[in-house]
């Protein structure tokens, strides 16, 4: 299953920028369930609601991934 999400993720790059729920927690090495927590608290990357659909840009995915950058554990 992994084979398949790292394609759909790349044809995905490759064509639309934008990646479903599943696909952006793959890109960013998260699960889903941890993105759809994210949403709630507001903590995660940025997303849009395309009618009924979430989806995540991959540049705000790349944008929030450098936003998490630490030195040490005290940064956290």
């Amino acid at each position: 299953m992994e084979n398949n999400d790292n394609a759909r993720a790349e044809q995905a790059r490759k064509g639309s920028p934008f990646l479903s729920t599943a696909q952006a927690a793959h890109y960013v090495g998260l699960s889903r369930r941890t993105l759809e927590k994210f949403r709630t608290t507001g903590c995660g990357p940025k997303y849009r609601k395309h009618g009924r659909y979430v989806r995540y840009h991959i540049a705000d995915l790349d944008a929030w991934s450098a936003s998490q950058t630490h030195e040490s554990t005290s940064d956290v």
